[in-house]
């Protein structure tokens, strides 16, 4: 039976898209197919749907989603009755629930609706969906008591009309008011109650949402910068030296166009990054000159300069009754919902309730949830190099706005800042850290010398070396200041992960550092090693890296049981390279007897479970492998880009492991998403070995 979740509410104003995404989240986590129903829908599109369907790639048919408009569910009461209106209602979420494992119901919104009762159709259709219910109250404005007595009226409300009630939400409370609030409810409903205080960033609106509201034509800036928040308004009007004292990060200056000192002012405030500002909002259709732009352009390259056509007055007005929205153009207020959700929500506890039907089946985005609480649930502090590189800083921004770890970025501070606030990217609490410059550099000198005096590195030569990104971040992870370290966007693999060899070096149980990649197919993830650092490895050294594979498969929630791979299954085949794979898988036998292991065995074997029973019938790994061990670098580095290719599969590495701290190095090429699992990977690992 398909599960389903209805999150509703009981005013308009809550902000319950918040809780909306998160619910998404935790059910995505769960099962592969997560549909979506809304019962009655506003004209135009539906924001948080297509933010749903791009974010967890969602394959339904968006006209499947909608149960119907407003306008004719109105008529259609009106006509036939509230019944008559259920009934069809009821019929087309059952057409969506049919096709799914699980169902998410985004409830009425309450806003320009003619349902003078639209809580008790909230309830009704909940109950005929067979739905459990999440109420959302809204709690801006409210003091604390008229927060409590609402929540507490809204439970009744629900559970006094039959409805399961799965547990309450309380959002946009006063930060001040959120523990009180928290407390005082956790006694008084028989059902957990979560929350979630207000947070300005979700609520700003977009440069880019401002622009197209106000009719404003866009003079300087680009996509990035439009996209930034703008979360104050500091209007020009006093002398330039009064005007700079006023700026708070991240506000949109409103000014006349005629006012050119206060746009470069407030431009050069931000390129110092003192503080970065959202954009710059000239009124009374007045621009400055060309020359005055291309300066601007030069002092803040990115950074919006937008013109409207009103004067400061109308303006003001319209801008303070804008509200930020969580759309698929603003990815980042989604990463700062999730955020915000997953540090006052019980996840565990709330997914428990839900209650999703399990699978077997773990598909990419499940494998990159499970990846992220993991990493969240004990957090890490993570080192990355290549702290002024583009992709590398809006990573920061996606690991910081999720609380999946603390983050060191280490290169010039002044220049990390100012990329940061060019590209609207928040850095939040992240520690920036110049090695040229850092205390740490005498002492670290002083470390590698003495590490490396065997081979002749003087204090003075060690000097220049650890100014070098790379190695400061090695040495951060070698003295404990930090748990992992992440480079390569930018960097060669050797200049990544030499200074680890160098420095952390291998575990005592490890024989070298090897590396294995998370292949995630459609419906499960393997672990193929060693794919990217041993070009050879002898019967010795292949039975350690199959030894390493398993405990990193197990470590990242992998059952691990290991094909030794060959051209040659069994004891069909033989030759110097079969019998090296033989060697190895007796080896690993002998070493850890608790370990399911089979080899030599052929790719196809290893996976496919007809040609098990054919060649290996009564295998306990064949045709179920887990982790493939490849019998040399060429076989191993061409099959993972081959799957990767040619079956879609998302390749999530090169993990290193049998280093004594961890240390992970990115393909050049990496994508914003590649960095935020491989720290996350990183951050994992130096949790250290899975317990359960």
């Amino acid at each position: 039976m398909t599960r389903t979740v209805y999150v509703t509410g009981i005013d308009r104003g809550d902000g319950r898209q918040v809780v909306e995404l998160g619910v998404m989240e935790l059910l995505t986590r769960q099962v592969d197919r997560v549909g979506v129903f809304r019962p009655l829908v506003h004209d135009g599109p539906d924001r948080l749907f297509e933010l749903l369907r791009a974010r967890y790639r969602l394959a339904q048919d968006p006209a499947s989603v909608y149960g119907m408009g407003y306008d004719e569910a109105s008529r259609l009461r009106a006509e036939q009755g509230t019944d008559e209106l259920v009934s069809q209602l009821v019929d087309r979420f059952h057409r969506v629930a049919r096709d799914y494992e699980v169902v998410l119901v985004l409830g009425t919104d309450y806003a320009d609706t003619q349902f003078p009762d639209e809580l008790a159709l909230n309830a009704r259709l909940a109950n005929e969906f067979g739905a459990s219910v999440i109420p959302v109250v809204g709690g801006r404005g409210q003091s604390a008591e008229s927060v409590l007595a609402e929540t507490r009226n809204a439970h009744q409300a629900y559970a006094g009309l039959g409805c399961d009630v799965l547990t309450m939400v309380v959002n946009r409370v006063a930060p001040a008011d959120r523990a009180r609030i928290h407390e005082r409810m956790d006694s008084r409903l028989p059902v957990p109650c979560y929350v979630l205080p207000d947070e300005p960033a979700l609520s700003a609106p977009t440069v880019a949402q401002i622009t197209q509201t106000l009719g404003g034509t866009v003079l300087l800036g680009d996509d990035a910068g439009l996209s930034r928040d703008a979360l104050d308004f500091v209007f020009g009007g006093a002398t330039l030296p009064t005007f700079l004292n006023a700026l708070t990060p991240g506000c949109l200056v409103v000014t006349p166009g005629d006012r050119a000192d206060l746009v470069v002012g407030s431009l050069a405030a931000h390129s110092a990054g003192t503080p970065p500002i959202a954009g710059v909002l000239l009124t009374l259709d007045e621009r400055p000159s060309d020359d005055v732009l291309t300066l601007a352009a030069r002092l803040a390259p990115g950074t919006p300069v937008v013109s409207v056509p009103g004067n400061s007055f109308p303006t003001a007005a319209e801008l303070f009754s804008l509200e930020g929205k969580l759309n698929a153009a603003t990815p980042r207020k989604a990463e700062t919902a999730l955020g915000l959700f997953e540090r006052h929500v019980d996840t565990a506890d709330l997914m428990r309730r839900v209650s999703a039907p399990s699978t077997d089946r773990v598909t990419p985005m499940m494998f990159e949830h499970k990846l992220l609480e993991r990493a969240r649930s004990d957090r890490r502090r993570i080192v990355l190099p290549e702290g002024t590189e583009e992709r590398i800083l809006r990573a920061a921004d996606v690991l910081l706005r999720r609380g999946v770890c603390d983050l060191t970025l280490l290169g010039p501070v002044e220049q990390i800042r100012k990329k940061a606030a060019d590209l609207g990217v928040s850095l939040g609490d992240a520690q920036l850290v110049d090695p040229q410059t850092s205390e740490l550099r005498d002492s670290f000198a002083a470390e590698y010398a003495r590490l490396r005096a065997h081979k002749g590195v003087t204090v003075e030569l060690a000097h220049d070396v650890v100014s070098d990104v790379n190695y400061f971040g090695t040495l951060m992870v070698e003295k404990g200041l930090a748990d992992g370290m992440v480079s390569g966007s930018v960097h060669s693999t050797a200049a990544t992960i030499r200074p680890a060899f160098e420095i952390i070096k291998t575990r005592p149980d490890a024989e070298i550092v090897s590396s294995v990649f998370f292949m995630c197919l459609a419906d499960k993830v393997l672990v193929y090693g060693d794919c990217a650092v041993n070009p050879d490895p002898d019967a010795e050294q292949l039975a350690d890296i199959a030894v390493q594979s398993a405990d990193t498969a197990r470590q990242f929630g992998v059952e691990p049981r290991i094909a030794m791979l060959s051209y040659s299954t069994g004891t069909s085949g033989s030759g110097a390279d079969v019998d090296k794979v033989r060697r190895a898988t007796e080896l690993v036998r002998q070493r850890r007897d608790d370990l399911k292991i089979e080899g030599p065995i052929q790719y196809d074997a290893a996976v496919e479970p007809t040609v098990a029973a054919t060649k290996l019938p009564g295998s306990e790994v064949a045709g179920q492998a887990s982790v493939l061990v490849f019998p040399d670098l060429n076989t191993g580095n061409n099959t993972y880009k081959a799957v990767q290719r040619s079956a879609g599969a998302i390749a999530v590495g090169p993990v290193l492991q049998g280093l004594r701290k961890p240390v992970n190095d990115l393909s050049r090429g990496a994508l914003v998403g590649d960095i935020v699992n491989t720290v996350a990977i990183t951050a994992v690992q130096a949790q250290g070995p899975r317990t359960a």
